[in-house]
């Protein structure tokens, strides 16, 4: 019994044929314009937002069992927003509620409400982990080396403890370009503003 097989159709030459060739190089290129199709900021579909909840709750995000060894009090919790609303602010808002992220609703998957269910049900050592690790593929960044341990579980109360929706308005960032974009409306032009601009 032979078990040897030809590489192509031309016994001898190890290549690919020109029809095979081609034929490879037009996949090659249709899967190039479907990967890059793909590379746009749009809402994602009820099949990806599931599948990606289910992946993130059950295989990527560790120490589920981990217990927050720092108390819950009002000043841990004040500490950690003072750090949520520093480091965070630009995707989640000041709030945790993404209030006034223009961007938001747009990151696939979107920047999550921060108070949702699906967020809390999370166990503190899952959440310390997010903060720690962030979530790839998503826009989430990874805070260890810049946040210390202690700051990370203080950033976990905050978030079991978010302010009202709202409450805190949007990020100053967000609020100058809304100003600056409604004077440009209005006929003031970028230069005059930037002068005028204070901090």
């Amino acid at each position: 019994m032979n078990r040897s097989f030809n590489l192509s159709r031309s016994s001898g030459n190890p290549f690919l044929s020109s029809n095979d060739r081609l034929r490879s190089l037009t996949l090659l290129m249709l899967f190039c314009i479907l990967l890059l199709s793909a590379c746009k900021v749009s809402q994602p579909g009820d099949v990806e937002s599931s599948i990606m909840k289910s992946v993130k709750r059950t295989v990527t995000i560790g120490d589920k069992e981990k217990k927050n060894p720092i108390a819950s009090s009002p000043d841990a919790i004040k500490e950690g927003g003072e750090h949520f609303q520093h480091h965070c602010q630009i995707c989640h808002g000041l709030d945790g509620h993404a209030t006034g992220v223009p961007f938001a609703a747009q990151m696939s998957p979107p920047v999550p409400d921060l108070s949702d269910k699906d967020i809390q049900e999370y166990t503190d050592g899952q959440l310390h982990w997010i903060v720690e690790n962030g979530i790839a593929p998503s826009g989430m960044p990874a805070w260890k080396g810049i946040l210390d341990d202690d700051e990370m579980w203080k950033v976990v109360h905050y978030i079991r403890n978010l302010p009202a929706k709202g409450s805190l308005g949007a990020p100053a960032i967000f609020k100058e370009e809304a100003e600056e974009h409604e004077k440009m409306e209005k006929g003031a032009t970028p230069e005059k503003e930037h002068h005028q601009h204070k901090h």
